[in-house]
């Protein structure tokens, strides 16, 4: 049966190709993006992101079927803890309401491997405080004690948390509305390719995120595990960070947790 669904960063990447297998399956979507998409949306502001839930009522007649909170940034800048972080927790918030009228509603995030990379503390704590003034503070404060890079993994460590603990609360899992995030290694996508062209770069992503089967990721790659989570059929995972990482967690934490 076509359902509706609503991803954010539609318009490259991994966004994009979800969008894309979906629509080819005949189901509805509705894109939010910077640009070149349903809703132009700067997830990075509260305006943005009211805007976002507003005009997805609009355009969905108030009742959706899945959401993918695809949108985010990389580099080494604190407004990536605004998108990553705070801009994925208001549009799944945000969106809940037309989830829960909608027909076996899901929802998923993107995480990131490098969300079991050493973080920031701080950012990730404010983060899930949902103080958004503090966690670019400390945000900032890691760039300019030379520790940019870990914002990225702070954000994603931070989302990862915040997905587990709610996906079992009543407003999601009482209310029949799974909620999953999923952690990707390394996805060739607009926002990756500038570190993969230089090779000093390269060679630090490909050791802090080895992937030993087929190396690096296509967006097409990771959308059918985004269409399984959010179809029907998944009835019972909920709560989880589903590693799509062609085997980068298990080289870099090995089986000491488990």
């Amino acid at each position: 049966m076509p359902r509706t669904y609503l991803i954010t960063g539609a318009a490259s990447g991994i966004g994009k190709a979800t969008a894309a297998r979906l629509t080819a399956q005949g189901h509805t979507v509705i894109g939010a993006d910077l640009q070149d998409a349903d809703i132009v949306a700067d997830l990075a502001t509260p305006e943005g992101r009211a805007h976002l839930v507003r005009r997805a009522a609009e355009l969905s007649g108030g009742r959706l079927d899945a959401v993918i909170a695809c949108a985010g940034l990389a580099g080494f800048a604190p407004r990536a803890v605004s998108v990553n972080y705070f801009g994925a927790v208001a549009t799944l918030e945000g969106l809940r309401p037309l989830l829960a009228a909608g027909t076996a509603p899901r929802a998923v995030a993107i995480a990131s491997v490098a969300a079991v990379h050493p973080h920031d503390p701080a950012i990730a704590d404010a983060a899930l405080a949902g103080d958004e003034e503090a966690a670019l503070a400390a945000a900032q404060a890691a760039v300019d004690r030379g520790e940019g890079h870990a914002i990225y993994g702070s954000t994603k460590a931070a989302l990862a948390r915040w997905i587990r603990r709610t996906a079992v609360t009543a407003d999601w899992a009482g209310a029949g509305i799974p909620l999953n995030a999923i952690a990707p290694g390394t996805v060739v996508t607009p926002m990756t390719e500038p570190l993969l062209a230089a090779a000093d770069m390269r060679t630090i992503v490909d050791a802090t995120v080895p992937m030993p089967l087929h190396g690096h990721a296509q967006p097409g790659q990771i959308a059918p595990l985004l269409a399984w989570l959010t179809a029907p059929e998944n009835e019972l995972v909920t709560g989880q960070v589903v590693f799509i990482d062609g085997g980068a967690d298990a080289v870099v934490r090995g089986d000491g947790t488990w």
